[in-house]
Parts: structure tokens; C-alpha cells; sequence
């Protein structure tokens, strides 16, 4: 092996298969190929730490070398805009772009990157956010690149991922402070599980910015249960939630609801309880999607930059395969921005 690195010739060896059998691996030509000889090709790739240009290949070939993209579920809104930035900024770089929708399921996520993989796909951005990238390792180590969005430098995974994500934390801070400053002080805080590190670090967020000005945590108006704990099922979790949590004694009169999706829904919980926005209970959610400004009253969220951080996402991947970056995992926050619109008022106090 010379000291530019592996060659499609060192990974036939080690395989014990032809070039041209490598070859068809890596162009996704295995139609007539026992599942066995893809795994040795794969394996040996993994093992010799042998990652092909795939720009220059797909170039050569005369198609768009694809990459990955997983996301929990396009029927929420957000989906379809992070996977429509995805692509934007892919086809800018001559890459097509797979789509998936994981369900938040670790199990489907890694049989759909088992897949990709399989079928000579070696990037993915992976969109979930998911408590633990444990799923994933194996994957890795055998030559899968992931970039993750939402997620923080280190952690208790064993391996540190490439991420992009927003600073979710200080999004929702903000959001809670602009609810307190309108006077609020029962501020009902909206979710599904916490089954992501976006939806825990923004329940951080909710909690500081009360804390920071000495109102204590009050369980009684915090929701976090799930009706289907599905991405689309938000309208429905935050109706639902809406619902109870103005029933009880001394209700909440704002909502911080954990996206725009639940926040839709908590504006039907509180027109179910006869009340009305912003008069009545005021509501803000996070994602900044474009329904905000058509429904009725227009929603104040927390905006996520997408397409800039979609943009350096598909770098960072397309660094990764290309090897120009080939050292530590890289890692990108930007900062959250609060789009005041009609679904706050200040407190009218009885």
C-alpha cells in the first residue's frame, strides 16, 4: 500500500475479490451479488480506512453522487422545510439527496442507514437529535460519515459526530422572557416525550428563564406526555394539553409550546376551553415555519436558520467524503431569533 492510502486494489485484496466486483459496490451494482461478497467489500473499505472521492466518481460516472437524509417525520412542516434545505444546498454541490422518515425509531433509523450504506451511500445527515448516537457507531466504524443536527459536542457517545444546530437553549430562554416581560407568570410549557436533546435543551431554556427571575417550576402546567409520540401527531398533543392544563386551578395565560406544530394545536385546546388569543392566554412556539403567518392570530416563534445551517451541513458531509476534512468532529451553533407576530399580548390582569 503506497502512502497516498488504500486503493481500490488493497480493498479487492483484502476482500478477496476482483476490482471490478469493488467497483460495482461502490457504483451500487449489485444486482447479481451475493449479499456475502457486499459485506467483505464493505468490511475490507472499513478496515483500510478506503473512502473514494465520491464527487469525482459520480462526475466520471455521469450522475449525482447521492447522500442521506433521515428526519423524523415530513408530515410536520419543519421536515419538509429542513429536507427542502437539504436538497438546495445538495444540488448546489452536484449531490441528490435520499430521503427517510425515521419516526424517531432508533431501530428504523439504523435499518434505513444499513441500507444506504449497503447501496454504496456513505454520507448521511442524520436530523432526529436522538438521546444517544448508539444506534449509529457500528455504522460508522464501518464507513458510514453522519453529520447530526441538534446535537452538542460530546456527550456519552463513544464516537464524537460532525453537527450543525441551533443554540435551542437560548431559543426558548428568549421566547419565555418575552412572555414574562408581557407580565405572565403562569407560562404552560408544551410537549410530547422528551425524547430528543432539542426538545430537553429547550425545556432547559423554559426552566432557566424562570428561575433567572425567581418564579419556581410549577409541574402542574408542564405537559410532556404524548397522545402518538409522531412528529405529525403535534396538533393533536398540543390541543390535548391545551385542554387540561386550562381546566385546572390557577391555569396557565401563555404557552411555550416545543414547536409550531403543538403551538397549532394548543390554539385549538384554547378555543375548545372558549377562550380566546392573544386576549385570553397568549402562545409561542419554535421552528418559524411558514404557517406562522397565515393562521389566525399570526404566530410569535423562535426562527431556526435552516437553509445556513442546511448549507454547512451538506459541507461538512461532502468535506468528510471527499477527505478534504479528515481530522476531529466539527461542530456549529447559531443563534435563535424570536419573530414577535400576533399571538402575544401583555397580561390583563382581573
Amino acid at each position: 500500500m503506497d502512502s497516498t492510502g488504500p486503493t481500490i486494489h488493497d480493498v479487492a485484496r483484502v476482500a478477496g475479490v476482483s476490482p471490478s466486483t469493488v467497483s460495482n459496490v461502490l457504483n451500487g451494482r449489485r444486482e447479481r451479488m451475493r449479499a456475502e461478497t457486499c459485506e467483505r467489500v464493505i468490511q475490507a473499505m472499513a478496515e483500510l480506512g478506503y473512502a473514494p472521492n465520491e464527487m469525482a466518481r459520480g462526475l466520471k460516472a455521469g450522475f449525482l453522487p447521492t447522500i442521506g437524509l433521515i428526519v423524523p417525520s415530513v408530515a410536520n412542516p419543519f421536515w419538509g422545510a429542513f429536507a427542502r434545505s437539504v436538497e438546495h444546498a445538495a444540488l448546489g454541490r452536484n449531490c441528490q439527496v435520499l430521503l427517510c422518515n425515521g419516526e424517531r425509531d432508533p431501530q428504523r433509523e439504523q435499518q434505513y442507514a444499513e441500507s444506504m450504506l449497503t447501496r454504496g451511500i456513505r454520507g448521511l445527515i442524520l436530523g432526529s437529535a436522538p438521546l444517544s448516537m448508539k444506534h449509529m457507531i457500528g455504522l460508522v466504524k464501518r464507513g458510514l460519515n453522519v453529520v447530526t443536527f441538534d446535537r452538542e459536542a460530546g456527550g456519552s457517545d463513544t464516537i464524537e459526530f460532525d453537527s450543525v444546530r441551533v443554540d435551542n437553549a437560548a431559543g426558548a430562554r428568549v421566547a419565555v422572557e418575552h412572555l414574562l416581560d408581557l407580565g405572565h407568570r403562569r407560562i404552560g410549557f408544551v410537549s410530547g416525550p422528551i425524547s430528543s436533546l432539542s426538545r430537553s435543551d429547550r425545556y432547559e431554556g423554559y426552566r432557566s428563564a424562570l428561575a433567572a427571575r425567581g418564579i419556581p417550576l410549577d409541574p402542574g402546567i408542564v405537559w410532556t406526555e404524548s397522545v402518538a409520540d409522531a412528529d405529525e401527531e403535534g396538533t393533536t398533543i398540543g390541543r390535548e394539553a391545551a385542554i387540561a392544563l386550562l381546566a385546572r386551578p390557577n391555569p396557565p395565560t401563555a404557552f411555550f409550546a416545543i414547536n409550531d406544530t403543538t403551538a397549532f394545536g394548543v390554539y385549538a385546546g384554547i378555543r375548545r376551553a372558549g377562550l380566546e388569543l392573544p386576549r385570553d392566554v397568549s402562545v409561542v412556539g419554535f421552528d418559524d415555519i411558514r404557517l406562522c403567518e397565515v393562521v389566525t392570530p399570526t404566530l410569535t416563534s423562535v426562527r431556526q436558520p435552516l437553509d445556513e445551517l442546511m448549507r454547512s451541513a451538506v459541507e461538512m458531509l461532502l468535506a468528510r467524503l471527499e477527505q478534504k476534512q479528515t481530522g476531529p468532529a466539527t461542530h456549529i451553533t447559531l443563534p435563535a431569533e424570536l419573530v414577535l407576530r400576533g399571538s402575544t399580548a401583555a397580561l390583563v390582569k382581573s
